[in-house]
């Protein structure tokens, strides 16, 4: 059964005469008897009481209407769906970052959510390990991250570089140096995180090597809580600069250089080589790469 046929067969009804609805279809008279002759041969019944001249419809060509202009609106709505998907209207980006990720990938959903308002964008807090295999389950359409996954069949984008610096209240002794040593840190009161994350492996292996101690004395389980907790004067934290740029520019903190710690790390936005992406996706995508 055609849509086609369908919309034929609708105009019939409406106009209740063959030659009419051929005007308004602008097509021939014959085209249009052809269309009611193919569904009433797939249906296996009449659809129009051929004794009458006004186009009256059987009691078959009565429920078929019903069902005929349910099914071509639904068609319209598909259509006008699609087109919405294409111009990026509707759709939905589903992102995999930890919490230092989202602060880096931030400015590009602000961009995103301008150019397309009625789009969709979702930042799961993902485990940095896990991201990787998320998106060849396609369980993600990207993800943030500070290191290249061993997974294969990914890519990525540079989004930029961040560094781990020493966070302390403004009026720390700490605060008015440029720089600290590690074993400096140690003797502070440290807030960290409490869940694992490459920054945090990163810290305690270093402290390892140089068989340094390191003061940990609250552990909260979010970085805007561990930001709160040195703004209020609790200790000191040892955290991604992008994570507190507001909070530095505002100069509720002060940022230090731990040199030993310092060494720029890529931030990238990681997605699947080849295959299909959505309309918003790719324009996800293109953003990213002007970033």
């Amino acid at each position: 059964m055609q849509l086609q046929d369908l919309a034929t067969f609708i105009a019939v009804a409406d106009e209740r005469s063959f030659s009419k609805a051929a005007k308004k279809l602008h097509r021939t008279q014959p085209a249009v008897s052809q269309a009611i002759r193919r569904l009433e041969e797939e249906l296996g019944d009449r659809l129009f009481d051929r004794t009458s001249r006004s186009g009256i419809l059987t009691e078959a060509g009565v429920l078929l209407r019903e069902h005929a202009m349910r099914l071509l609106r639904m068609a319209d709505e598909t259509e006008a769906a699609i087109k919405e998907l294409q111009q990026v209207r509707r759709g939905r980006v589903v992102i995999g970052a930890n919490e230092a990720g989202v602060h880096s990938v931030l400015p590009i959903v602000q961009r995103f959510a301008r150019l397309h308002p009625t789009a969709q964008v979702e930042v799961r807090r993902v485990p940095s390990r896990q991201i990787g295999g998320e998106l060849l389950e396609r369980t993600l359409d990207f993800g943030v991250l500070t290191f290249l996954p061993a997974e294969k069949g990914l890519q990525s984008i540079l989004l930029g570089t961040d560094e781990l610096v020493l966070l302390v209240h403004p009026r720390h002794p700490l605060a008015s140096l440029k720089q600290v040593s590690i074993e400096e840190v140690g003797r502070q009161t440290v807030i960290a995180h409490n869940d694992p994350s490459p920054a945090r492996d990163r810290v305690l292996r270093l402290y390892e090597r140089r068989h340094a101690a390191l003061n940990i004395q609250i552990a909260l389980p979010s970085l805007d809580g561990i930001k709160r907790a040195v703004e209020m004067g609790l200790g000191v934290a040892v955290l991604p600069r992008r994570c507190a740029l507001t909070e530095i520019a505002h100069k509720q903190l002060s940022a230090v250089k731990v040199p030993e710690l310092a060494s720029p790390r890529s931030v990238r936005l990681v997605f699947r080589r080849g295959g299909e992406f959505s309309h918003a996706a790719e324009a996800f995508i293109e953003l990213a790469r002007g970033a």
